[in-house]
């Protein structure tokens, strides 16, 4: 089973008629030989002055302000786009935030800030949330490891960043029962450290391996729970090549299927969340979701031959 050409067609519509600059830049990217250029300028406009992210670049979270997890989302893209220019003003801005310990805890970067409360936003980035996405390595894996690939590696923050990737390093392997969210940081650091080509500076290939197993033992078997917000094989496989695929190739069949099957009314794919708060700034939210879930979702299709 595979989408067909003219189901593609509808969701690129969808896409022309609904999606915000950064996700349209970013589809033309994916799927019309687009430059990063488009990219970078419209992920810029989510950067403020400190070189920080907010603006609810990551549409949970209405903040204006510069917090580390929304920073993370911007590092995140620029990783999605193999982006490597260091002294690009986007990541020289990302690296200045950082260097300034801004919403640090000790070497934890926090993962919801106080200022969020005052703006739209899910339950989960409210600071009285205990929600398993809060943890100590999401976001500070991911930023972490783009001090590794971007920072001068004589500069001070590289220094820390190398510290800090160290300690998550050591609390993973001695604690590799981690969550969806958090493992996904893990192997989002794990990333960064070939990219910056320090698997040896590392224990990668063990890393790996916990990393494997944990994968195997989150994911959600059962495809009747998949319209629920669960762990599917596609949270972390996206491609052959991604780590927990051997292990788990029939499962991630089952999705493909599965995602061909469950595209809503307008040929896209529903959030499988919701606020239950905030309800006109949720359906705008909710919008920009189903933009940033479609790209995923084709891209999964297409890295597995699923695309008419």
């Amino acid at each position: 089973m595979k989408l067909a050409r003219e189901d593609f067609q509808g969701i690129r519509n969808w896409f022309y008629r609904n999606a915000r600059p950064l996700e349209l830049a970013k589809w033309q990217f994916h799927f019309e030989n687009g430059g990063q250029t488009a990219v970078l300028t419209a992920l810029a406009a989510y950067q403020n002055e400190d070189g920080g992210f907010g603006n609810a670049l990551e549409p949970d979270a209405w903040n204006p302000y510069s917090s580390p997890l929304q920073t993370a989302t911007g590092a995140d893209m620029l990783m999605e786009i193999g982006f490597e220019d260091r002294d690009h003003p986007v990541v020289q801005g990302i690296l200045r935030y950082l260097d300034s310990g801004a919403e640090m805890n000790g070497n934890i970067w926090r993962n919801v800030i106080a200022s969020n409360n005052d703006y739209p936003h899910a339950p989960w980035w409210n600071m009285d949330s205990d929600s398993t996405a809060r943890s100590t390595f999401n976001p500070t894996a991911i930023l972490a490891g783009f001090i590794l690939q971007f920072a001068d590696r004589n500069s001070a923050l590289y220094a820390r960043g190398f510290g800090i990737a160290k300690e998550l390093e050591d609390l993973f392997l001695q604690e590799p029962e981690i969550e969806m969210h958090p493992l996904k940081c893990v192997l989002t650091l794990l990333e960064y450290i070939a990219l910056a080509g320090l698997q040896e500076q590392f224990a990668y290939a063990e890393m790996n391996a916990a990393a494997a197993r944990r994968i195997t033992a989150l994911l959600q078997r059962d495809a009747g729970d998949w319209n629920g917000y669960t762990c599917k094989p596609s949270f972390f496989i996206q491609k052959r090549e991604c780590l927990g695929y051997e292990d788990n190739a029939a499962m991630v069949e089952k999705e493909l299927d599965y995602t061909l099957e469950s595209r809503n009314r307008e040929g896209v794919w529903c959030l499988n969340w919701s606020w239950a708060g905030y309800e006109r700034e949720f359906a705008l939210s909710e919008n920009w979701w189903k933009g940033w879930i479609a790209l995923d979702k084709l891209q999964f299709l297409r890295a597995f031959g699923r695309l008419d």
